[in-house]
């Protein structure tokens, strides 16, 4: 969608929202095209009454328009809509995505390996470093970490993530400019660098209580699971866990003390049927698009114990049988050199030789 400002002025009217945002495009075909619609007109659509089509066309506030784009621009942001192509496909799945993202970083319109770890914002120090294993885990087999920037689990499981050098992303119940909490100044710069922060909020909105329910149906939509590490009996992490299982998507719970109430809220959950984790490991082994990740990493550990003469032989075998001398003539030596570089594999147990000097990976 190229315009962006008759979309601004749509979201802008007071309680038309995404639902009916979404209906007025669909049947005129642009925001433009229903802002410029007559009352009755736009009273043809199913849920817009004579009082709500008598705001549409009254409601445009070229100043706040205006200043939103200018604040954009200024904070180095771009606002993606529901009908770009860059918007995320996972999200548009669930009831309500919202019609517009306001962006800083990159956000992959692949979301596709996604894991959101929330929990309280009064963590112990258990489940901070818990928090931190699995940022740092995921992010070690290249599955994006999604959370909330708030403080306690959500902070130390982006920390986990940037660690490893992996991609995060930081969805906010605040306009992207404003930083909350403060001291996580340093934290959303990283973030921004490496991922995305988002909001569907606009520039300068304060934070509110209403406004993180509301954005948690973000954190669980971007992400095929959602992990809930520590939290109380009526957390806002329990919020996003249920939001989760109304999308489709897997929660998870990692179990804690039984004398400290920040376990109510996962053993809560474990006992309304959340898969119960300890590790990275078991959060795979539950989401099928994430199995190949084991593989991948496998790959990268074996490739970290040999040298760089085994990895070119490595390379080119795979789980269908090769021939000495195709080997040979892949990487280029001599076969004795080959035979010998076979041996070193086969005794790393790496790779396994057949009959008739045909091998394998192990």
């Amino acid at each position: 969608m190229k315009d962006i400002a008759s979309l601004l002025a749509l979201v802008s009217v007071n309680g038309v929202g995404f639902h009916r945002i979404r209906k007025l495009i669909s049947h005129f075909g642009s925001a433009k095209d229903v802002l410029n619609s007559s009352i009755s007109e736009l009273r043809q659509v199913d849920g817009i009454d004579e009082k709500m089509a008598q705001q549409i066309k009254q409601t445009v506030h070229h100043a706040y328009i205006d200043d939103q784009l200018s604040q954009v621009e200024k904070f180095g942001a771009r606002i993606i809509t529901y009908w770009d192509k860059d918007y995320p496909v996972i999200l548009k799945k669930i009831y309500d995505p919202p019609v517009l993202l306001y962006v800083k970083g990159k956000l992959s319109q692949d979301c596709e390996k996604n894991v959101a770890v929330v929990g309280t914002r009064s963590p112990t120090e258990n489940g901070k470093w818990i928090a931190e294993q699995l940022g740092s885990g995921l992010a070690r087999y290249d599955i994006a970490v999604v959370s909330g920037m708030a403080r306690g689990i959500d902070t130390h499981a982006h920390r986990g993530a940037l660690k490893n050098n992996g991609t995060t992303y930081g969805v906010l119940g605040c306009g992207l400019n404003v930083i909350y909490p403060p001291e996580n100044k340093k934290l959303y710069d990283q973030v921004a660098e490496h991922g995305a922060l988002i909001s569907e909020f606009p520039m300068n909105t304060e934070p509110a209580a209403g406004h993180f329910p509301k954005r948690n149906r973000i954190i669980s939509g971007l992400s095929l699971g959602t992990v809930v590490v520590e939290a109380g009996e009526k957390s806002g992490a329990l919020i996003t866990a249920y939001m989760a299982l109304e999308q489709g998507r897997e929660v998870f719970a990692v179990p804690g003390n039984i004398r400290v109430h920040q376990s109510k809220g996962p053993h809560r959950l474990i006992q309304e049927g959340a898969k119960l984790i300890e590790n990275v490991e078991d959060i795979l082994a539950d989401i099928p698009q994430l199995k190949g990740q084991q593989t991948k990493k496998e790959e990268r550990d074996i490739l970290q114990l040999l040298s760089n003469r085994e990895k070119m032989i490595w390379e080119v075998l795979s789980e269908k049988p090769t021939h000495i001398d195709d080997i040979t003539a892949q990487v280029n030596m001599d076969t004795s050199e080959v035979l010998a570089l076979l041996l070193s594999l086969e005794l790393k147990d790496v790779v396994k030789q057949l009959s008739g000097m045909m091998f394998v990976r192990q």
